[in-house]
């Protein structure tokens, strides 16, 4: 996910939360587009599929003998993409966490 994605993220958090307590929402100077919640997923989950695909291009790359791929690069691209899908795992999680937690509640 992109800074520029985080930035927006915490932006619409900050708004959700002003208006949870009651309050105006401090609003940037620079208005950040809306996007939905599940296009910001889709989009964090292909940008971690390409990385894991070029990973897997690197490593394949090495073992087969190509003399201008790095041990050191393809072992960073490896665990790059290593721990993007396990904070897209733990991400994933934790919205189910949530959404069980709603789902428990009594009205």
């Amino acid at each position: 996910m992109s800074s520029m994605q985080i930035q927006q993220v915490l932006a619409e958090m900050r708004a959700l939360q002003a208006r949870a307590a009651g309050s105006a929402p401090e609003v940037a100077t620079e208005a950040a587009p809306t996007t939905d919640f599940a296009s910001l997923m889709k989009s964090s989950a292909d940008s971690i599929s390409i990385m894991q695909n070029q990973a897997t291009a690197l490593s394949s790359a090495y073992e087969a003998g190509d003399k201008s791929v790095d041990l050191t690069k393809v072992m960073l691209e490896v665990q790059k993409a290593g721990l993007a899908f396990r904070a897209m795992t733990e991400v994933r999680n934790k919205l189910l966490d949530a959404y069980s937690q709603v789902m428990n509640m009594s009205v």
